[in-house]
């Protein structure tokens, strides 16, 4: 079935590419542009990818840097600022 009719794609290729890693709407936009032209089909890839089912999505839930390629840096407070 048919998911993104502007580009022609389908749940099929959505699922392929959530099992290669992307995890959101807007990765899956940049694998395959579903959802980069209407936006109809935002939703229904939003529902396809579901919670919890990504990998990546339950390191990034877990505070891992290493999912986001980044390195977390804890900066001091600015002065007169109280630290929550």
């Amino acid at each position: 079935m048919y998911v993104c009719s502007c580009f022609g794609i389908t749940e099929q290729q959505v699922r392929k590419h959530a099992e290669q890693g992307a995890c959101t709407p807007r990765q899956i936009a940049s694998a395959c542009k579903a959802g980069t032209d209407c936006g109809s089909c935002v939703r229904r890839i939003q529902a396809l990818l579901g919670r919890g089912a990504c990998p990546r999505r339950e390191l990034v839930d877990q505070g891992s840097a290493e999912v986001l390629g980044a390195e977390v840096v804890i900066l001091p407070a600015a002065p007169g600022v109280r630290a929550a």
